[in-house]
């Protein structure tokens, strides 16, 4: 099983826990496109775009998104752990009121509880 591990802060972490939260964003970053997107450019890891801005040949259909089976929260750097299933990955805005920027970020939308 490949599981996604992410530290949240606490207003984030209780409310997926009480089930009101039903996804978890994260920054479109070079460390977040290299966690969560498969690169098969022909130049090696890209950050999805070339080094002249354009789409790769290897991702010229667009992002591929790594498959996770599930995500672990953990409670900041704690113990206190949960787990759901992963159901996709993709990009775009999320809702504020959920800790969502106003752009274009990761969304990791979250199955049942496991």
């Amino acid at each position: 099983m490949k599981i996604l591990y992410m530290p949240l802060k606490k207003e984030w972490y209780e409310m997926i826990e009480r089930g009101e939260k039903p996804e978890e964003y994260r920054e479109e970053s070079p460390y977040w496109r290299r966690r969560l997107i498969e690169c098969y450019g022909a130049f090696g890891w890209c950050d999805v775009r070339g080094f002249d801005g354009r789409l790769c040949g290897g991702c010229s259909v667009g992002p591929i998104f790594k498959h996770f089976d599930a995500v672990c929260f953990s409670y900041g750097y704690t113990r206190r752990r949960m787990m759901f299933e992963c159901r996709r990955i993709t990009m775009g805005q999320g809702r504020p009121e959920w800790g969502a920027p106003n752009h274009e970020t990761f969304i990791i939308k979250l199955g049942k509880r496991i």
